[in-house]
């Protein structure tokens, strides 16, 4: 899944706005009325005297809209929005036939790109559940990235997940496994009010008064299960209990054990914005 416009905003031209502009009801100054309501998802907004001086012209608001460069747009949610507003220009222009050919074009270019959002109708661009996961992902490697041990140890996990395409042994997956603990751990280190330098200790300190994070205690308690079960696992964190492994790691072990740590990512960090990566 790529998950966003903004990263493929280049491709919207060819798949997207040039063939809208080529319907049969697509008024002669469409890219007036595009551009115009474009400019107010730009980072840095034209003068209303340069703005009429762009949408006076429809040839030049049609080359000026397709001149946008990525940099020029202030980010993924103020595209969703624009995006969800050109539909009820193209019923204003040209009815329900216009927008209906946009709605069809936009659903195609989500189906194309796979896209994380799924359209419904009238028009609301919606995030998808993959779609989440992925752009929460997307959110963690963008913090660990600011930070050079969070950077190493993201590298080193993601270094693992790769080498389980030719290797997937036992030994593989806790490495795995403990590369993705040791870097939710470095992670909780950081927040603000944390000063316990292992995970369950994390947690234990992310129960406390006033920045609780849990919701129940019942959602702390199941990551400090999963980091008893890193520790207590022989080869994974520790030397760990031979006799309480009940047969060997395996790769739906794998799957399963990273998926619900990842998910508890949003409770680790406090740079992470559940409703951004939602909406984003």
């Amino acid at each position: 899944m790529r998950g966003e416009f903004l990263p493929i905003w280049s491709e919207t031209w060819r798949e997207l706005w040039s063939k809208f502009d080529k319907h049969p009801d697509a008024p002669a100054d469409l890219f007036s009325e595009l551009y115009r309501e474009l400019a107010q998802s730009f980072v840095v907004r034209p003068t209303p005297e340069k703005l009429a001086d762009v949408v006076s012209v429809p040839m030049r608001a049609r080359s000026a809209f397709k001149r946008v460069k990525i940099i020029q747009l202030s980010g993924e949610r103020a595209l969703i929005e624009f995006l969800e507003r050109v539909h009820t220009i193209a019923a204003d222009l040209g009815g329900d036939p216009l927008a209906n050919r946009y709605f069809v074009l936009v659903e195609e270019f989500l189906t194309k790109f796979s896209l994380r959002y799924d359209l419904r109708r009238p028009f609301t661009l919606h995030p998808t559940l993959p779609g989440v996961f992925a752009s929460m992902v997307s959110e963690l490697k963008a913090i660990t990235r600011t930070d050079a041990h969070l950077n190493q140890l993201m590298s080193d996990f993601e270094d693992a997940v790769r080498d389980l395409r030719t290797d997937s042994s036992s030994n593989r997956i806790r490495i795995c496994i403990q590369r993705q603990m040791n870097l939710l751990e470095a992670i909780g280190r950081l927040h603000p009010s944390i000063t316990g330098n292992t995970l369950g200790l994390i947690c234990d300190q992310l129960g406390i008064a006033p920045n609780v994070v849990w919701p129940h205690d019942k959602v702390r308690d199941a990551i400090k299960d999963l980091y008893k079960f890193a520790s207590d696992y022989p080869g994974i964190r520790h030397a760990g209990t031979p006799g309480n492994a009940r047969r060997d790691i395996e790769m739906r072990d794998m799957v399963a054990i990273s998926v619900l740590l990842a998910g508890f990512t949003p409770y680790l960090s406090h740079q992470i914005d559940a409703n951004i990566i939602y909406r984003s």
